[in-house]
């Protein structure tokens, strides 16, 4: 009796994972397959787009040398692989003329921190490009830029940058209220740990920072800080450093890296020596947040309630959604996570996946009024073919979002695929935009890691198969030195609308395919013209600015300023006012409902500008405004205005009030 029950029994359960994986397999297969898009219809898509490459101004006698770093002696085999990021950008207004028209760049080729301005600048904000200088802070050879985000630190309406470093904490360049130009000596570097730089020696943690984010996360109209770290804290650039580095602990969960850091702004002077000072918020993250290799960061306020939530992207593991519980004065956040079905592949699952992510940005893709994002990674077709993120926004209120972030659930889908934005190559910074001002956004992102002239994917391949308790260990990791090349020939991606739905990439249409690794993009409207440019940063070639000539639609640009009190707009560098950080603009047309935000720089290595930007198609009516956003109080404040297409200065108080540029 039992041999004749349990034979077919057996039998049937060992036919049963095999027929499971063969409809598993049928059923990724067909999911995975992009729909067909003729040559014809790519170029229909890119008629309407026109870019310029115009040249970038740098420094007198600027002479780039460097094409590789040096590094840890445990790192040598490796050090193509080491070498691989560092090369960042960002657009914003230097000069205080109330124009987005200045950058400051990351060249890995110097290691230095250039600003400059754009090739659109009129001849009024031009100025000597140069390099900013650290001293007399301690900073030595073993350290090197990774990133350059622009920020009103002090509240003075007064541009200053934070540049975050590999093997030191960031450094705060403070502009110096007597300074009527941008130089070398109008901005004063400050340490963000003061504590640490005594008798001009660095005693310091040696942190390796790859991703800042810079946001009022506690609702008291300052600028906050995050703090990504990626390797753990060692000295990786130090050829004489001791054998004490790291390799990620795993491919996919690896939890040996960096830490995440949250900075609360405390006080700021102005003056010719400004000062600011900043203090950790050591329970600000969930501690199981706070471990992975972070390459980006980006924040946006999905509740309404005018505190911006915060995602970190973290290469060999999960990303996290936090979800923002402060009040003023003290940062609090909290990990929601997605729901995962049956059907749900893990890494499609917020919070949940053992991807690459390598860049970050939040936008209303599908313009209905709520944030959604995307999340870049390793997609490189018989490589390490993952998968892009795209999390659409599936609540449907502010208060529904709240709800479900407090209980500790986000409410998001996957749907790269079905976007056709699924498979990029081995990406990096992604950003959002619309060049056309139709009213939907397009995603401009950067691409490619190593170039060399000798593949070497088989022994990426190989090691991925390696086992975990192996891979903290650099000796266990393959050579990856110059002349090896891990998709070094893929180029920046320029996602864009089709007819009939879903993106497609129009980089080759639109000349932007150049076979160069990109890292940083920077976004703005640098010509105050309603037309969107962007700059690239390349990893180990020269920066790229691409002006925007199509013929585009209507626009609304809103800068959104907080009062300096005292200030004297237009005098030396100061600007029309600080940017109002934290400020969330919602629009109304016949056609459209959009939501964005002044993002105060999310991202990899490249940050937008400040300026809040909608695109109108031909709609030339009044535009209904919704504004929110928080007073140096606390308050949050609402309200709605109409304006009419084009550029608008905002001053918010407890209203909100145009001025003049």
């Amino acid at each position: 009796m039992s041999e004749s029950v349990t034979g077919p029994i057996s039998r049937r359960r060992a036919v049963i994972p095999g027929v499971v994986a063969i409809v598993l397999g049928l059923t990724l297969w067909n999911a995975s397959r992009l729909p067909s898009v003729s040559a014809a219809e790519l170029h229909e898509v890119a008629s309407p787009y026109k870019f310029v490459e115009m040249p970038i101004a740098m420094p007198p006698g600027y002479h780039p040398t460097m094409t590789i770093r040096q590094v840890n002696p445990a790192y040598y085999h490796l050090r193509s692989w080491i070498s691989s990021v560092g090369a960042g950008i960002a657009i914003t207004d230097v000069t205080g003329h109330g124009r987005d028209d200045g950058m400051c760049i990351v060249d890995p080729r110097t290691n230095d921190v250039i600003v400059t301005y754009t090739p659109t600048a009129p001849p009024q904000d031009r100025f000597t490009p140069f390099v900013l200088n650290p001293a007399p802070l301690p900073y030595n050879s073993s350290m090197a830029p990774m990133g350059c985000a622009p920020g009103d630190f002090t509240g003075d309406g007064r541009m200053g940058f934070l540049v975050y470093y590999w093997g030191r904490s960031p450094i705060l360049f403070l502009p110096r209220s007597t300074a009527t130009t941008p130089s070398p000596s109008a901005y004063r570097p400050v340490e963000l740990l003061p504590s640490y730089s005594q008798g001009g020696q660095y005693g310091g943690p040696d942190w390796n920072t790859n991703a800042v984010n810079i946001a009022d996360f506690d609702g008291t109209g300052h600028p906050d800080i995050f703090i990504g770290n990626y390797w753990p804290d060692s000295a990786v650039l130090d050829p004489h450093g001791i054998d004490n580095v790291q390799m990620p602990a795993s491919l996919s969960n690896a939890r040996n890296g960096g830490g995440d850091y949250v900075f609360k702004w405390v006080s700021a002077t102005s003056g010719p020596n400004p000062t600011v000072r900043y203090a950790l918020q050591p329970d600000a993250l969930p501690y199981t947040t706070s471990d992975g290799w972070t390459l980006a960061a980006a924040s946006a306020d999905l509740t309404g309630n005018g505190l911006p939530d915060l995602y970190i992207a973290n290469d060999f593991g999960e990303g996290h959604l936090l979800y923002n519980r402060s009040t003023p004065g003290h940062i609090r956040f909290t990990e929601a996570l997605g729901d995962r079905t049956p059907t749900t592949p893990k890494s499609f699952v917020v919070g949940k996946g053992s991807f690459k992510g390598m860049g970050v940005d939040f936008g209303d893709l599908d313009d209905n009024g709520k944030f959604d994002f995307m999340v870049s990674d390793i997609t490189t077709a018989f490589g390490l073919e993952e998968s892009n993120l795209v999390f659409m926004n599936t609540t449907t209120s502010d208060a529904a979002m709240k709800q479900d972030l407090a209980s500790g659930f986000a409410p998001f889908t996957q749907d790269a695929q079905q976007m056709g934005m699924a498979w990029t190559g081995w990406a990096w910074d992604v950003k959002f935009g619309d060049f056309l001002n139709s009213g939907h956004l397009n995603v401009v992102q950067a691409d490619g890691f190593i170039k060399g002239t000798i593949n070497r994917w088989p022994w990426l391949q190989e090691m991925a198969m390696t086992n975990d308790d192996l891979l903290s260990n650099p000796a266990n990791w393959p050579l990856v030195q110059p002349g090896d090349d891990i998709a070094g020939h893929q180029c920046l991606a320029f996602y864009a609308q089709a007819p009939g739905g879903g993106y497609v990439n129009i980089s080759k249409q639109l000349g932007l395919c150049v076979p160069i690794p990109t890292r940083g993009i920077a976004i703005a409207d640098t010509r105050g013209d309603g037309r969107l440019d962007f700059a690239v940063a390349r990893q180990w070639a020269a920066p790229v600015f691409y002006a925007n000539e199509s013929h585009v639609g209507n626009y609304l640009g809103l800068q959104l300023y907080r009062p300096v009190p005292g200030g004297q707009p237009g005098h030396g560098l100061e600007g029309p006012g600080a940017p109002a950080y934290g400020a969330t603009a919602q629009i109304f047309t016949p056609h459209h409902t959009q939501i964005a935000q002044l993002d105060g720089g999310s991202g990899h290595s490249g940050k937008d500008s400040f300026e809040v930007y909608f695109g109108l198609g031909s709609y030339d009516g009044l535009v209904t405004v919704q504004l929110h956003w928080r007073g140096t109080n606390g308050t949050l404040y609402r309200q709605t205005i109409h304006l009419t297409p084009g550029t608008h200065d905002l001053l918010l108080t407890s209203t909100a009030q145009e001025v003049s540029s």
